[in-house]
């Protein structure tokens, strides 16, 4: 299983680095600090006169832009580079192949070091669950 381990997570180290940071970009985009917006943004995001929602459906109204955000034009190709899809099918492969593979790794990283415990508890070393 160790091997198994140590050969997966050389490939999968960096589509994971890939998927965090395209991950921690789109949430910087999202929770960047905005002011209020203004008057004219509030107006453009309002539902025309007359609108209805359709029986059945949920309208949700966009949100005004503040406008001082100037990471926000990049949230859509933050979002398509963190799920893959720039990359076409393979690239949606690679990445649910890379949430598949942080599943194995939890799995056999236990599996791993409960082995390496037992070793050492069968031989009489260190007590305990950690040791240095």
């Amino acid at each position: 299983m160790r091997k198994w381990h140590r050969w997966l997570s050389v490939f999968f180290a960096i589509v994971m680095i890939w998927v965090a940071i395209t991950g921690l970009l789109h949430y910087v985009v999202v929770w960047w600090p905005t002011g209020e917006p203004s008057a004219e943004a509030i107006a453009a995001a309002a539902p025309p006169a007359g609108f209805v929602c359709p029986e059945g459906w949920r309208c949700i109204a966009p949100q005004p832009s503040a406008g001082d955000n100037p990471l926000r034009p990049y949230l859509g190709l933050f979002h398509h580079l963190h799920a893959g899809s720039e990359g076409g099918i393979w690239g949606e492969i690679i990445v649910m192949l890379s949430g598949l593979a942080l599943v194995f790794f939890t799995i056999s990283g236990m599996w791993v070091y409960f082995q390496m415990w037992a070793n050492r508890k069968s031989k009489g070393l260190k007590k305990g669950f950690f040791w240095k």
